[in-house]
């Protein structure tokens, strides 16, 4: 029984993302409500504010999904400790292209999203606070490995800026992100 709750959960929690995206392509982000989300979606306001605090948080949606993706994924990785700047760059470099991976896989609601990111100024800085927290979170785990903290934060820092470039080199074409990311990496660090 918890399982067909789970999936009707999960169900009306992406038909709300559904419906907010369609709705902000169409007449942007300011222009819609909580109220017009929740009717596209068939839902209750109450629905609505079950799963998202403000329809800001409906733009970051995945956001806990590609954290625990990216984590896992780093963690799989089998790193080392190590004391150079470069070498741990070098360890975080596939975790941050598998991100890049995540967010383009829907090539039409990766370019909503960017689209939204750049119009509207509130939603660019939650999103330069999403990603310090992811940047954050890569840190942790090298730390975790005996990587030492000045280093662990320098290499994730240095990885959000590759991740930064690569995106503003990319524009809005998600086809463009991953292979711009990873010569913003080559250009630091060198070849894989």
């Amino acid at each position: 029984m918890a399982d067909l709750r789970d999936r009707k959960r999960q169900r009306a929690r992406e038909k709300i993302v559904e419906a907010a995206f369609a709705l902000f392509a169409e007449r942007g982000f300011a222009d819609v409500t909580v109220t017009e989300i929740a009717e596209r979606a068939e839902v209750g306001r109450t629905t609505f504010f079950r799963y998202f605090g403000d329809k800001q948080e409906v733009v970051f949606a995945d956001e806990q999904g590609l954290l625990d993706e990216m984590t896992a994924h780093q963690r799989s990785l089998g790193m080392v400790s190590t004391k150079d700047v470069v070498v741990a760059l070098r360890q975080l470099r596939p975790t941050v292209l598998a991100l890049c991976e995540a967010i383009t896989k829907d090539e039409k609601h990766y370019v909503v999203h960017e689209q939204l990111l750049e119009r509207n100024p509130e939603l660019h800085d939650r999103s330069v606070g999403k990603l310090q927290h992811y940047t954050e979170t890569v840190e942790g785990v090298l730390i975790d490995r005996g990587t030492p903290r000045e280093v662990a934060v320098l290499a994730a820092q240095l990885a959000l800026g590759c991740f930064h470039a690569g995106r503003r080199l990319a524009g809005l074409d998600p086809t463009k992100l991953v292979g711009e990311v990873d010569a913003a990496f080559e250009r630091v660090v060198g070849k894989r």
